[in-house]
């Protein structure tokens, strides 16, 4: 950094160093709402394959029920009972 007294070098970092942390924290905050969004039920209504797909993954496993419990898997079970009138 040329001609720049003491004070003047630290602000400079510590301006970097902000923009870099806001940086990082706008892409998590992105990254968690990408992957937090789950498929509602009108969206598999809409993509009943992707419904069936699902709710297979979701019942692969009888004893994992906080899989069963998640939105998605909901929402696809919810799909596939209202387009097909199946019961649980």
């Amino acid at each position: 950094m040329p001609n720049l007294n003491k004070t003047q070098k630290r602000t400079a970092i510590f301006i970097a160093a902000i923009s870099a942390l806001v940086a990082v924290m706008a892409l998590q905050t992105t990254n968690a709402q990408s992957s937090s969004e789950s498929k509602t039920m009108a969206w598999y209504v809409a993509n009943i394959k992707d419904a069936e797909a699902k709710n297979k993954e979701c019942r692969a496993d009888p004893s994992n029920v906080e899989l069963q419990n998640t939105s998605e898997c909901v929402n696809a079970l919810q799909a596939l009972e209202l387009r097909f009138a199946v019961k649980r």
